[in-house]
């Protein structure tokens, strides 16, 4: 349910009393009974159990795994808190380890705070070096998707001025082969993928720097003596509309905005994240706690929809 100070309960029970996504999956909330039955109002009932042996999934009933860790009244709502951290981080953890075990087909987490999990003694802070963390995983990425439009960040979460130190060849073929494996395994035959430059204009041979020459155009080649079929690297303001218009299957972007910002800008209440390379596959909705309006009843609940959606979309083409 992510942290609880945020708009995570409240997306959470407006997407599970959705009839589309009723129709179309038995969802399982781990997390805190309390507070979800506070945020669901009279959209839902919830049905505090143990397992997914006691769920009940009858319309309008939410079945929660109740793992407690909000002390009711106590939390502050929209404010960071460590308590939250630390139950959410929880939360994720038990999810992951029953789709570990095959219990459920993937796993949504509602959004929750870096800072808070940071206060709550955690060094991974965000989901994805978490779960690869906890699943073992050595080569992972972190996929933004709206509509036909899916791009890779190379590097994710660190400062633009060290970004160009941080991309190596490696990290690019990481990206490129998982990215490749992921469509694969859900739908795609014959993925076509393509990488952005880092530069402007591809570096101009090298003018507006070496990055293009000495890492990325090496790194394609390696993908493509493997038999993938990755073009590039191109400037971002064109890999981006072939992709959205179907030239490609995914675009490869050197740094977190790179991919961010055209996904957004195309879908911003449709785009999810979702976490490749996991042994299952984990989504989110593509926005924070947004702690401005928590608990105000006034959260779009689309994008966590779309996240539900995307999991019960890919476990039918498997």
């Amino acid at each position: 349910m992510g942290d609880a100070a945020g708009i995570g309960p409240e997306v959470t029970v407006k997407a599970a009393s959705e009839k589309e996504i009723y129709d179309s999956s038995d969802i399982v909330v781990v997390g805190d009974a309390g507070t979800l039955q506070s945020a669901a109002k009279d959209r839902l009932v919830v049905k505090p159990i143990r397992s997914i042996a006691g769920a009940d999934f009858s319309r309008g009933m939410l079945n929660v795994i109740d793992l407690c860790g909000i002390e009711d009244g106590k939390f502050k709502k929209g404010k960071v808190q460590a308590m939250c951290g630390r139950a959410a981080v929880r939360y994720v953890e038990h999810a992951a380890l029953m789709a570990l075990r095959g219990e459920v087909s993937g796993i949504v987490t509602a959004p929750w705070c870096k800072a808070a999990v940071h206060m709550a003694g955690f060094e991974y802070a965000a989901h994805t070096e978490f779960l690869a963390n906890l699943c073992g995983a050595r080569h992972f990425a972190m996929m933004i998707a709206a509509r036909n439009m899916r791009a890779i960040p190379v590097t994710r979460h660190i400062a633009i001025k060290d970004v160009p130190r941080n991309l190596t060849k490696k990290k690019i073929l990481d990206a490129i082969r998982t990215g490749h494996s992921f469509l694969k395994k859900y739908g795609i035959s014959s993925p076509r993928l393509a990488a952005a430059s880092l530069n402007p204009h591809g570096g101009e041979d090298g003018i507006l720097g070496k990055e293009e020459k000495e890492i990325i155009i090496p790194a394609l080649k390696k993908a493509r003596g493997e038999g993938i079929c990755v073009e590039g690297p191109f400037s971002p303001d064109k890999v981006f509309y072939d992709t959205a218009g179907g030239r490609f299957d995914l675009a490869l972007a050197m740094y977190h905005d790179q991919a961010l910002i055209p996904v957004k800008l195309l879908a911003f209440r449709k785009s999810i994240n979702v976490t490749l390379g996991l042994p299952f596959i984990r989504t989110s909705p593509c926005h924070g706690t947004a702690f401005d309006i928590a608990w105000e009843d006034r959260a779009d609940p689309q994008s966590m929809i779309e996240a539900i959606r995307f999991i019960a979309e890919s476990v039918n083409k498997r």
